[in-house]
């Protein structure tokens, strides 16, 4: 908690030393806002800790501006766009995620570390570029279709290749064959 309000570190940097005292640059995002924040602490400065609950749950559906999940006993929870992120990227019907929830409140989502999509559309690999580590655009499912999102695969990937992706750093992991 900082100035009474949640936020989780992204980024720590450490500097100082134990003769002169540390201080801590740090990263951060607001659990609620999304809103960056990078601030300069003393070593000897107090934060109260934020406490974030996490339970499974299904992506079931999008009602204009709030997304829609469901748990095991069928309670709904619904998110705001803005508090997805990339996770916007990658959800589909039936999808199961975890809700990530602060204060009894519903603010986010945490997707598996890989999933599989199926390519929707990619442009036909040109002959003759073969030289290192070629890519190309390739757009992949989801369920809302004005977030249609792309990503980089090797050119030997074509259109309806199912395909896995890890989406911590949206890049492309293998081809699944069956």
């Amino acid at each position: 908690m900082v100035d009474a309000k949640p936020f989780i570190v992204l980024r720590s940097d450490v500097n100082g030393s134990s003769r002169t005292g540390f201080t801590y640059k740090w990263k951060m995002k607001n659990l609620l806002t999304n809103a960056p924040l990078e601030n300069v602490f003393r070593g000897d400065d107090k934060f109260d800790v934020v406490v974030l609950d996490k339970k499974p749950v299904t992506y079931s559906y999008f009602a204009d501006p709030l997304y829609v999940f469901m748990d095991a006993d069928y309670e709904q929870y619904e998110i705001e766009e803005e508090n997805l992120g990339e996770s916007l990227n990658y959800l589909k019907d039936g999808m199961e995620c975890e809700a990530v929830f602060y204060d009894g409140k519903a603010i986010s989502v945490e997707l598996p570390t890989t999933i599989q999509r199926q390519i929707v559309y990619s442009e036909p690999a040109v002959k003759g570029n073969t030289s290192g580590n070629v890519t190309k655009e390739a757009k992949i499912e989801n369920a809302i279709e004005s977030k249609q999102f792309s990503i980089q695969v090797p050119l030997f990937v074509s259109q309806d290749d199912l395909i896995e992706i890890d989406t911590r750093t949206n890049e492309f992991k293998k081809v699944v064959r069956n």
